[in-house]
């Protein structure tokens, strides 16, 4: 391939034109003849006639010569213009090879774009994917971290296992030797029911052989051992007490019934005699507006209290507690209030 430049080109076809357009054989032999008549003008016939020979045969000479030059200079002329056609068929070829190498640079340009684009974008995917992959790196670690743990507690929970079995095979052989107890415990309390059943037939066979003083005694001595009263607050009609700035022990001086004596009205106080199994029992009875509260205490311990409270002056308060004690001889009961 021949690259020829614009210049080139032009100068060429401008030759091509000069050419084109120039004088023929005859044109230019008849101007040489003119410049000639113009540079010798005719001074005289005869000068004229003697030089009319020897012009003639220069003459004959200077065309054959400029004939020749013609032919050489039109063969050349013609060559040169193939050789331009030639070129200037070159340089068609050439222009439409550079449309086409423009086009297709374009075109490469075009294409090189998109790729270009098509790189950044998978660059950008390759980030996204980094980042993902990352990502996942720490989630998997943190699952190993998890089933790491997991197998910890597993193995933890395994030994567990396996101890508790232990504590069960332990348990399995105590249950049994338990059961072996029960069963010796079983024997041995037919056999204290037997000797108890003996032991009561033994003491009915006593019993129905005392004699009917012997039952009058029995029934005097448990007559002895009797302990009951009851008693109120006030001695006779109606009224109320309190309320009390501090607690006081409530008297109830009005005695209804005071088997054995063991309660006294002067300090309120009841007192056991006996060591034995108590009831006592307290209710209270008052009107709205005023707190009403008693308590029974057992050797200065509070054991149950009675207490109601209303908001409104005509309601009417009622409560009532009570309780079951063993006493020892010699402990005290008695209700306080406040």
């Amino acid at each position: 391939m021949v690259l020829i430049d614009a210049e080139e080109t032009d100068a060429f076809t401008e030759n091509q034109h000069q050419v084109d357009g120039g004088l023929n054989e005859n044109e230019i032999s008849q101007q040489l003849r003119s410049e000639d008549g113009r540079q010798n003008p005719p001074q005289t016939d005869t000068l004229r006639d003697e030089a009319s020979t020897d012009s003639q045969q220069n003459c004959h000479l200077f065309f054959t010569d400029i004939h020749a030059a013609l032919r050489e200079l039109t063969a050349t002329v013609t060559e040169q213009k193939g050789n331009i056609r030639e070129l200037t068929a070159t340089v068609t070829e050439q222009k439409v090879n550079i449309r086409e190498l423009t086009a297709t640079v374009t075109e490469q340009k075009m294409n090189i774009r998109e790729l270009t684009a098509t790189v950044t974008e998978q660059k950008m995917n390759i980030r996204e994917l980094t980042a993902t992959v990352t990502e996942q790196k720490i989630n998997i670690r943190e699952l190993t971290a998890t089933v790491t743990e997991q197998k910890m507690n597993i193995k933890e929970l395994t030994a567990t296992v396996t101890e508790q079995k232990a504590n069960i095979r332990e348990l399995t052989a105590t249950d049994t030797e338990q059961k072996t107890n029960i069963r010796a415990l079983e024997t041995q309390l037919r056999e204290q029911q037997t000797f108890i059943l003996e032991e009561m037939n033994k003491k009915n066979d006593e019993i129905s052989n005392l004699t009917q003083s012997q039952v009058e005694e029995l029934r005097k001595e448990n007559r002895d051992r009797e302990i009951a009263f009851s008693a109120s607050v006030m001695q006779s009609g109606g009224g109320y007490i309190g309320p009390f700035t501090s607690e006081i022990t409530l008297t109830y001086r009005n005695v209804f019934t005071n088997i054995g004596n063991a309660y006294n009205p002067i300090t309120g106080i009841f007192t056991a005699p006996l060591k034995g199994a108590y009831m006592f029992r307290v209710s209270v009875f008052g009107v709205g507006g005023i707190l009403t509260t008693a308590a029974i205490v057992k050797n200065g311990k509070h054991v149950v209290i009675a207490h109601d409270i209303q908001a409104q002056a005509q309601d009417r308060l009622n409560s009532s507690n009570g309780v079951l004690l063993i006493l020892e001889v010699g402990d005290v009961v008695y209700d306080n209030s406040g």
